[in-house]
């Protein structure tokens, strides 16, 4: 691809497609510069002489060059190139996958630029692929995605004081408020400080600190989520053996 082509395409990556009429799709998409678009790709669906059909091209988890043009709801696919080889999700770490993108499905308004968060869910896909702490991977992509939409946690210091979180000391996190000391009555809910600075320093999280940090930042998920349940979720059912923890199943994992 040359530079002046290059310098009309967004680097992009397919969140979500669904089928449309006998031959095309419509595609969920987030890039750099435009944050997620809508996307019709028409005629994807067809082998064209010579060439191997655009869906198989214009799949999730490959780096893309997209251009498309359209002033509604829905744009137009011009041109695609890929920016790279797919990212491999082996085995049931697919499911993480398909997780981070339906977070971005559903709390990433369209047309929002996310410079940063687009990063961040290209490493996270890469650190998956790897086989790196799974579980830290998705709670730090949690945190970052709240934070790039408007709803930061700081882990680190109270809320109101701004006194920093102390190792050794317990703190409950209120939604709307922030994190304040615990006090009696508070021992469901008290969040130690090691665990509190370790999740905001994106420290690594095993046995019990993981469990805590997928049920803490769940919490955290709920409000903007709503009450419709996550597809991927429903996914992580599946009761056979986690590879990377014998004993368990992947549903652990969000």
């Amino acid at each position: 691809m040359d530079r002046a082509t290059r310098d009309h395409l967004q680097r992009c990556f397919v969140l979500h497609r669904r089928s449309f009429s006998n031959s095309s799709l419509i595609l969920d998409v987030f890039s750099v510069a435009h944050g997620r678009q809508a996307v019709l790709a028409k005629g994807a669906r067809q082998h064209r002489r010579g060439r191997p059909a655009g869906g198989e091209v214009l799949q999730p988890f490959r780096p893309l060059w997209l251009s498309w043009s359209g002033r509604g709801e829905v744009k137009t696919l011009i041109r695609y190139e890929a920016a790279g080889p797919p990212v491999a999700l082996p085995g049931k770490v697919l499911y993480c996958g398909l997780y981070l993108n339906e977070l971005l499905v559903r709390l990433v308004r369209r047309g929002d630029a996310h410079e940063v968060l687009f990063a961040f869910y290209a490493s996270a896909l890469t650190a998956l692929a790897a086989g790196k702490g799974v579980e830290a991977v998705l709670r730090h992509f949690e945190l970052q995605l709240l934070r790039e939409i408007g709803y930061a946690v700081e882990l680190d210091r109270e809320a109101g004081s701004g006194r920093p979180v102390v190792p050794g000391s317990y703190y409950v996190y209120e939604q709307e408020s922030g994190l304040r000391v615990a006090g009696a009555g508070d021992e469901r809910q008290a969040l130690s400080g090691e665990f509190l600075l370790n999740l905001a320093a994106g420290g690594p999280l095993k046995g019990p600190a993981a469990k805590a940090a997928k049920l803490f930042t769940r919490r955290l998920l709920a409000p903007y989520l709503g009450p419709r349940p996550l597809k991927s979720r429903e996914l992580f059912q599946y009761r056979g053996p986690d590879p990377d923890r014998p004993g368990t199943n992947v549903g652990a994992r969000c």
